[in-house]
């Protein structure tokens, strides 16, 4: 039987990315590193939308887009569930992505002025940090 799966998530008022989106991201996040697992059984929209003081069409947003993505489905009249690991996208398009959220990211740290070096010291520091729980 599925476990129901409490989310611990912190939405940050100062963060530029809409609420919803915040919800998006780190659900995918937990989904990725196997913090939540396929059968586990999302929060109502009502419940994660009390946990984390928003409006419930927040969450129901957020959710729908996690829906549409393939990340959770619907089980009609019972909830929703993790959806089990599947390529959500083709090889072309996750290549696109990575090359935007690469572009992104330089553009953020380039004015850092941090060594390259250091750079990739910490982002392979960063990626070790999430694989234990992805392999646990």
């Amino acid at each position: 039987m599925p476990r129901t799966q409490a989310l611990m998530l912190q939405i940050a008022t100062g963060d530029p990315r809409p609420i919803s989106k915040q919800i998006v991201d780190a659900v995918r996040m937990k989904i990725a590193t196997a913090e939540l697992e396929p059968g586990d059984q999302l929060p109502s929209v009502r419940g994660l939308a009390q946990q984390l003081t928003v409006n419930p069409n927040t969450v129901a947003k957020a959710y729908a887009e996690l829906t549409a993505e393939g990340w959770v489905e619907s089980r009609q009249g019972l909830g929703l569930y993790v959806a089990p690991p599947r390529q959500r996208l083709s090889d072309a398009e996750r290549s696109r992505r990575l090359d935007e959220a690469i572009q992104r990211f330089l553009h953020d740290v380039i004015a850092l002025d941090f060594a390259p070096d250091e750079v990739q010291a910490r982002l392979h520091h960063e990626f070790l940090a999430l694989a234990p729980r992805k392999s646990a």
